[in-house]
Parts: C-alpha cells; structure tokens; sequence
C-alpha cells in the first residue's frame, strides 16, 4: 500500500532523477572564454570539445553544436541528402520517405526525421535490452524494403545490441543513425556508443552523465559531413565579404561558455559511471527479493554507464493502473504495486521518479503510423470477430516499468530510504 508522510519523512532539500553534478574546474575554463572575451560559437573550448567527444567515441570528428536534438536534425540532413540528393529550398530531404524508428524513446530522437519531411515508422522494443528489437527491424524491412534510413537510440546509458542492428542496416543498403544521447561511455563489444552509426549524436543536457547545461556533438568519420554540419550550423553563410547564402543554415553551433563547462566535466566521465553504477547495485540489491527486475543488459557484451537506474513490475504483482495521456489512476492491493503508486510514494519522500518512456506509437500525434513488432505490423490486428495476439514489447514495459532517482550526488542513507518506501508499496 501507498506509504503516507506520517511513516516517511520527506527529504527537506528535493532529490532529482538526475541533475549536474559540477565539481569547479569548469569555472576555469568559462572564465576563460570571458576573459578572453570569446563569448560567441567560436574559440577554444569549442575546439577542445570536439576534440574530447571524438576521442571519447572513438572517431575521427565531432561537431560542437547547440543541443543533442541539433545534431541529430544535422545527422538526418547528412543522410538524407546522402541517399536522395539536395532537395529544392523549403523542401526536406527525407520529403515522403518512410524512416525505421526508435519506438520507446524520447521524441527528440525522430523528430528530426519529421524536421526534414519524413515518415517514421516505429520499430517495437526487445524485451532483453529496452532498445530496438533487431527481430522487429528485420520485420520491418520485410514489409518495407525500400527504406534507406534507420534512427536507432541507447535507452538509459544500456546498450542494446547494437552491432546486429548495424549489420541488419547493411545488408538491406541503408543509412545508420545512432542517437547516444543518453549513452555516453557506454560500450558495446569493447566499443564505444556513438560509433556504431553512419552518424551519430551525443547530448550534454543538464541531466546527463556529463553536462554542459545544454549543448551536443554530431559524430562522425568523415571530414567533408563534419565540415557541412559545421557549415550548416551557422547558417550556412559562403565564403565570401559578405553574407551570401546558397543553403538553408541554422543557428546550431555550441556556445565557447557552454562548451567551457562541457570542457571542465569530461575528465570526471569515469568518476560518474562509478557512481551510477553504485547507485544500480544498491537497488538491484535492496530490491532483490521483491517481484521487480533491474534494467536487463548483456553483461557478456554491453558495459553500461548506468545513467538512469529503472525497474520493472512483474505482471503477477501489478495492481491495477489505468492511464489517459496526462493522468494515472491505481487500486491498491496488499503484496502488489505499480508505477503510478511507486512514483506516488517517491514523490512523497521530495524525491523524483518518472515512468518509462511512453512508447512513440502510443502518441497522440503518432498513433496512426505504422509500428513493426516481432510478428510483424502491429497496426490493425482485430476486427469484430478476430482477436489480437501481437506482442506489444514497448507498451507492456511503459505499463509496468518506471525510473527511479538516480542523482549521482544522492547518498547511501538517502537512497535507502527511497529503497524502504518502494518495499513498503509492496506490504
């Protein structure tokens, strides 16, 4: 049952899902590009930016951009015009062309896609990892084999197999785009995520394992796509006196002060794996023996970086929950629980959890394009006469799954006690 205040004392200062976590050297280098007074999308911290997300991925270049969205929108650009050509002005390059999709996942990942003109299709979920379900995908190019285009993303900072995922895109001849926002230094195989992709993107929002308050990188292996990102990211402007346009550009690329406090945190990247790897092992511990499993991931392949730490209900021990698009209903029951209780008694102890993320084809303004599930369309499958039995992967995790605070800067004593009142959801 639901734990009210009078058993658990709130915390007095909020303890967030995830949140910077700054440590001081990051002033060093901000108070450089003040001091030297490059406060523009030019100079050195940009430069040694790039640099240090290149190395860190395992490629050759990076491009300093404003968010991780950004360069994701540049990725598809790349590859659209890649695989179709420069499209006419006001016009996108993906115009009518059907793009596989991430399905559980931030919409940030695919809106790029619908940016450039494209059709996402939406690939469900493999139950062993939270990502793209290679069996889905190749499904997918069963039943649409002309796609070119596949935007794949890393839930969590779990890497899900994505070798497989990449060797499926080229056997069918199409593009790659790794969105890694959420899964830097984590590593597939012994390689790191972000260079796995044709393209790939990596985000420094305030939330993530690293941060510089906002801000991204486009990853890449070619010089001439690294040199057009970074053209296109400052308005596409030509060489010459004056401003002289041929392309569409936008206003993209990162600040030099935002890229100072990106600077000054990716020495501690390691120092904060650690941490929310601890902060894994303590759940996975303190929750062992309730009817709930961790974020699953191949220990023989994947090493995570743990970013968020999240949890799922087995289907015996779950109470009943309904949900509409902004609200949650549960009817408590003794030895069960769900997300919309569990989150209720974590936000009493003024700490922040959330649900899983709500799977893209159960968006409003998505829930009439194809999805792809293991057993193939998962459109349409009913009728007055016939019941359904497709699997749907990605909606049965939303339903059960939730993420749990996992703020490197959360203590032990802190975290047991959120543990406690997750246990009590269960007595």
């Amino acid at each position: 049952m639901y734990v009210t205040k009078e058993h658990f004392r709130p915390f007095e200062k909020k303890l967030w899902l995830a949140s910077p976590t700054m440590h001081g050297e990051e002033m060093r280098y901000v108070r450089e590009a003040y001091d030297t007074n490059w406060m523009s999308t030019v100079g050195a911290n940009i430069t040694a930016v790039e640099q240090l997300a290149a190395e860190q991925a395992g490629v050759k270049y990076a491009v300093a951009l404003s968010s991780c969205t950004a360069a994701l929108h540049l990725c598809v650009k790349l590859a659209g015009e890649r695989l179709y050509g420069r499209p006419a002005i006001s016009h996108g390059t993906l115009e009518g062309r059907h793009v596989f999709c991430s399905d559980m996942t931030f919409s940030a990942t695919l809106n790029p896609v619908v940016y450039e003109g494209g059709i996402p299709v939406f690939i469900d979920t493999d139950r062993d990892s939270w990502n793209m379900s290679p069996t889905a995908l190749e499904r997918a190019f069963a039943l649409y084999p002309d796609v070119k285009l596949v935007v794949y993303a890393e839930l969590y900072g779990f890497p899900g197999n994505i070798q497989k995922i990449r060797q499926i895109c080229h056997a069918h001849g199409a593009l790659l785009i790794e969105d890694a926002a959420e899964a830097m230094g984590a590593f597939w195989d012994g390689a790191s995520c972000g260079s796995f992709g044709d393209y790939a993107a990596v985000s420094y929002n305030g939330n993530k394992i690293i941060t510089g308050s906002s801000g991204g990188c486009l990853l890449t292996n070619d010089i001439s796509d690294a040199n057009q990102a970074r053209k296109w990211s400052t308005q596409a402007r030509e060489n010459a006196a004056w401003y002289q346009h041929e392309e569409v550009g936008y206003n993209y690329r990162m600040s030099n002060v935002i890229a100072g406090v990106i600077r000054g945190q990716y020495s501690h990247l390691e120092a904060h794996i650690a941490q929310k790897k601890a902060i894994y092992d303590r759940y996975r511990e303190g929750l062992r023996d309730l009817p709930v499993q961790m974020n699953p991931f191949d220990r023989q392949h994947s090493a995570p970086n743990y970013w968020l730490s999240a949890m799922i209900i087995n289907p015996e021990a779950m109470c009943g929950q309904v949900r509409s698009d902004s609200e949650a209903l549960y009817r408590p029951e003794r030895g069960k629980s769900c997300p919309a209780e569990i989150l209720e008694a974590i936000s009493g102890l003024n700490a922040e959890g959330r649900p899983i993320w709500k799977p893209m084809h159960m968006q409003p303004m998505y829930r009439m394009h194809e999805f792809v599930t293991a057993d193939g369309s998962g459109r349409a499958k009913t009728n007055a006469y016939i019941a359904g039995n497709t699997e749907d992967v990605g909606a049965d995790i939303f339903h059960r799954g939730l993420c749990l605070p996992s703020d490197n800067k959360m203590t032990a004593e802190q975290q047991e006690r959120i543990i406690a009142v997750i246990r009590a959801c269960f007595d």
